[in-house]
């Protein structure tokens, strides 16, 4: 795993691998048997879902690949599960807000929803935000992809996305509460989140999924949406040779579209 410290991954994603690695060579008592390990990937595909075991299969022929045990590519992985992601209409952000107000947390789930809902950030990299990421006067937020900072992106790369001013607002009420003694270490802590949003059945990836068919269904251009959203490029004829924009650009694009936007909050 030593080598794996040295690649653009969290911290979070380097100890699941090596986790999983420990049980795959504990069962096997640490002498790679094909059948051993055949014995193993049954056992952990019947306790898991298709997407986990994926990851976990994964992680163990790529370690067996890297040991060059002969057998090794033989190890099949299923293919993704058909995803339908659930619509998620304004009235869905609107139950979210009403369920924690009066929260002793409410000014910081407020600005986490609106944000997630109106930049289109991964919870994960919301999660990871310090306060010198936001530019509340331009209404930017910069994702960056820094692990040893460990602030990293899905892709990679670092990108800027936009938020609206209701938004603002709520980022507004929420750094005067943080910086005035709510005893909070970070914006978005990922454990302290994952505890609020626990009883709720709209979790903070949802935010995102909010905002990508809100652009949608405002007519706004899918390439820019992939940009703001930031989607592997790969397979993009026109973005990865042709559609190029600053972020000056961006905004303009981002404020049109979203101008208009009905209250979220009201």
């Amino acid at each position: 795993m030593k080598y794996r410290e040295i690649e653009d991954i969290t911290d979070e994603w380097r100890k699941s691998c090596e986790i999983w690695l420990r049980q795959y060579l504990n069962f096997v008592d640490r002498k790679v048997d094909e059948n051993k390990t055949l014995e193993y990937l049954k056992k952990i595909k019947s306790q898991s879902s298709i997407t986990y075991y994926r990851k976990k299969a994964l992680q163990i022929r790529r370690f067996l690949q890297y040991k060059k045990v002969p057998w090794a590519n033989t190890i099949g992985i299923p293919s993704e599960p058909e995803h339908i992601p659930p619509r998620i209409a304004p009235g869905v952000i609107h139950e979210v807000l009403k369920r924690y107000e009066g929260h002793q947390y409410y000014k910081q789930i407020k600005a986490l929803v609106l944000l997630g809902a109106t930049s289109g950030m991964r919870a994960e990299e919301m999660y990871q935000l310090s306060e010198g990421d936001l530019d509340l006067e331009h209404r930017t937020v910069r994702i960056n992809h820094n692990p040893q900072k460990g602030q990293t992106t899905k892709t990679q790369r670092s990108r800027v996305s936009f938020f609206t001013e209701e938004t603002k607002q709520a980022l507004t009420e929420y750094l005067a509460f943080f910086n005035n003694g709510s005893g909070l270490l970070r914006l978005f802590g990922q454990n302290h989140i994952v505890d609020l949003f626990h009883p709720s059945t709209v979790k903070p990836k949802d935010f995102r999924k909010y905002f990508s068919q809100d652009w949608d269904r405002r007519g706004g251009p899918t390439s820019i949406k992939k940009i703001l959203m930031g989607h592997s490029l790969r397979g993009d004829v026109d973005l990865m040779h042709y559609n190029a924009q600053s972020p000056e650009d961006l905004k303009i694009i981002y404020d049109k579209i979203m101008n208009n936007c009905p209250s979220l909050s009201a």
